[in-house]
């Protein structure tokens, strides 16, 4: 049985919302953990992306982290009476009605140099701040609030991983909305690089479970359905993100690490779907990855720097 959602209120702007937000935020000491990074977690999180060689055996302490693998470690700890309606952590939510939160973009920032790796059987520090909130309208003149983050990482030899995120939060929804009809499928474009996927249930599922990430849009198609409006489950923006490293990272041919990430969400894939990673020759070591799917779409654009 699905929540009431209906609720009325009177709502102040994004603008000073954010500017609340943000001023309350910023003058509060930054969000610190230190966890383990174990042999298990990884393990199962190259088995549920199909990564045969970290999946076939338990890794050794010392193997390097692959390039955005860490988004499987450092997961929130809230209990579930602290998560948003829709499952979602809120220790970085504006405050109501700015509380539907979409991951929108960010950066990536390697320090170079072997001693810097992350690798499995260190213990690493995740120190996260909020750097940014600004009120924003959609061009279909919404309001909604972007959030900043800056994520910093350090093992025994200093800071391993800058990482900044972009969050999207849109109002609450008030009135369950209608799912979206399927477009007509379109032939995929080409690149020098590519690569498909089709993202099961059991897939986001086990995604969901080794990033503790329970937002309904990802397993819950109900939710789905009859109250965000999506035609079908979600995929995760982190696991696209990833993807687009791996093709990445297999061309370069070696276990290698970029020097800067940068990306862009742009629309959402759904589980059952096609869709294609597509990545050009590399230039002035910049390669340029972007996802679309079988509609004629571009759901994630990024430019990878080799070190």
């Amino acid at each position: 049985m699905l929540p009431t959602l209906r609720r009325f209120y009177s709502s102040p702007s994004a603008t000073s919302i954010a500017s609340q937000f943000l001023a309350k935020s910023q003058s509060l000491p930054p969000y610190t953990q230190t966890q383990f990074l174990d042999a298990n977690q990884l393990q199962r999180l190259s088995a549920t992306l199909s990564r045969r060689v970290l999946a076939q055996s338990l890794p050794k302490d010392g193997t390097p982290l692959p390039a955005c693998y860490h988004l499987a470690y450092f997961t929130p700890s809230q209990v579930e009476e602290e998560l948003g309606q829709d499952g979602t952590d809120t220790t970085f939510n504006p405050p109501s009605p700015f509380t539907r939160r979409m991951w929108a973009g960010g950066e990536l920032e390697w320090i170079v140099g072997e001693a810097n790796r992350l690798k499995i059987g260190q213990e690493v520090k995740e120190t996260t701040k909020l750097v940014s909130a600004a009120g924003k309208k959609t061009r279909a003149g919404e309001e909604m609030v972007v959030v900043g983050v800056e994520k910093v990482y350090e093992n025994e030899n200093g800071v391993a991983l800058i990482d900044r995120r972009n969050w999207i939060f849109r109002p609450e929804i008030i009135f369950p909305q209608a799912p979206a009809s399927k477009p007509a499928e379109v032939a995929f474009p080409d690149a020098k690089y590519t690569r498909d996927f089709t993202q099961t249930p059991v897939t986001l599922f086990r995604f969901s479970a080794l990033t503790f990430n329970a937002h309904k849009i990802h397993y819950n198609r109900e939710w789905c359905r009859e109250v965000e409006g999506h035609r079908d489950l979600v995929v995760h923006g982190p696991l696209n993100l990833i993807n687009m490293v791996n093709l990445w990272r297999d061309v370069q041919g070696k276990d290698t690490v970029p020097k800067k990430i940068t990306y862009r969400a742009t629309s959402p894939l759904y589980a059952e779907e096609r869709y294609r990673v597509l990545m050009d020759e590399e230039k002035s070591k910049v390669s340029e990855v972007r996802i679309v799917d079988s509609y004629g779409k571009t759901s994630m654009v990024g430019q990878i720097e080799s070190a």
